[in-house]
């Protein structure tokens, strides 16, 4: 396994390949000229072969090398400056493998690579003969290390851009996944409010119109003027139900700056109890609550004796339904709704499931707490605490 290959980088094009390598190759060449110049006229043998055959082919082979240098950067470093020490034309070879590995953000082996490409120099200096008096030794000792540093320096500086740049690129791409959740989890919200408003208003009506649609296929034996009234119970319910399912559809595609529809409160629970009745429930409620609860309150207690009622008439048809509605600002609300059980069986309509689950949820928003369950003399009961702070104004004197 290559433990080099996981310093990640972004890949070059051709072109920026092409571009390094001519640049490392440009650096070496006046360096390869000024040894040339300096030979003395009579060199021969060894070190004017060196120059014209040696030098050169060192120097493509460290340009080759520099291919690999993205994914071995150490490897590849350490042998071009090793190489370079024998061939001046290699020299901007051994800058280039030196600043990439400074830019793989791997600052400790570039400055310890930094020191044998600067004590190489010397070692490139007396491969050939030179003529007249050398470099002034300050020069000598002061230029290279100023080179090899700015190298080095410069490797860092583009390795830190790059890891800010990769930095920012995986924030971003973060937030758009964060987003993507948010609009997938807003968009599940919207399906769930859809759909408990969709239940909200049509099952209670085609729980009804499914109802008295049962009775009239169940009773036979039915007087011309009570089939009338089932019937027409049965046209006004759908009616009813169509009428609200508009009222739905356009509350769901009007403006959310829009101003809110009318919403139901505690004033409509006697239709409700007057759409049970039709039903042949025999329906007693009790209203208890002296002042007008908030609206959430009032909508959830709503919403509480319409999911009672629907069910009783579902499950317990015939049944006698006690409804009670009591509290107080600062009490809390308290609904219930009980049956006997069913007095009749008769076929009705199927159970979604569903209702109760949307009026736990509705419940649980409006801050209160949700119970349900048979009753051992027989029936069932459904009944909730709702939270009623005092405002200003209000209050038990």
């Amino acid at each position: 396994m290559n433990t080099e290959a996981g310093d990640a980088a972004p890949p070059l094009g051709p072109w920026q390949h092409a571009w390094r390598l001519l640049a490392a190759a440009a650096i070496g060449v006046p360096i390869w000229l000024r040894a040339a110049s300096e030979l003395p006229p009579d060199t021969t043998g060894l070190p004017l072969g060196w120059l014209l055959v040696g030098d050169p082919l060192l120097a493509l082979a460290c340009l080759a090398a520099l291919l690999w240098r993205r994914r071995f950067p150490l490897t590849v470093a350490t042998t071009v400056v090793v190489v370079s020490t024998a061939s001046t034309l290699a020299s901007g070879s051994a800058l280039l493998a030196l600043g990439s590995l400074a830019a793989r953000r791997r600052l400790a082996a570039a400055l310890l690579l930094a020191v044998p490409c600067v004590a190489s120099v010397p070692l490139t200096y007396t491969l050939y003969p030179h003529r007249g008096e050398s470099d002034p030794l300050w020069l000598t000792i002061a230029f290279p290390p100023l080179i090899v540093g700015i190298v080095v320096a410069v490797g860092a500086a583009v390795g830190a851009r790059r890891e800010e740049l990769r930095s920012l690129r995986e924030r971003a791409e973060s937030a758009e996944r964060e987003q993507a959740a948010r609009a997938a989890e807003t968009r599940m919200a919207e399906r769930h409010r859809i759909a408990r408003e969709m239940h909200d208003v049509l099952a209670h009506r085609v729980s009804l119109v499914a109802m008295q649609a049962g009775v009239l296929g169940h009773r036979t034996d039915l007087p011309a003027e009570q089939i009338a009234v089932l019937a027409r119970g049965i046209a006004d319910g759908s009616h009813q139900a169509l009428e609200e399912l508009r009222d739905v559809l356009g509350v769901l595609r009007a403006s959310p700056d829009g101003p809110e529809p009318p919403q139901p409160s505690l004033d409509g629970v006697p239709a409700l109890v007057d759409d049970a009745r039709a039903l042949g429930l025999d329906v007693t409620c009790t209203t208890t609550v002296p002042g007008k609860p908030p609206g959430l309150v009032a909508r959830t207690a709503y919403r509480i004796i319409q999911e009672g009622l629907t069910n009783a008439g579902k499950h317990a048809p015939g049944a006698r339904v006690w409804v009670t509605v009591e509290g107080a600002a600062g009490d809390g609300l308290r609904v219930t709704v009980r049956d006997s059980g069913a007095a009749r069986t008769t076929g009705g309509p199927p159970a979604s499931g569903f209702g109760l689950l949307g009026l736990a949820e509705r419940v649980a928003l409006a801050g209160g707490t949700l119970d349900h369950h048979p009753v051992a003399e027989g029936g069932f009961v459904l009944g909730a605490r709702l939270p009623w702070p005092v405002r200003a104004g209000e209050g038990n004197a």
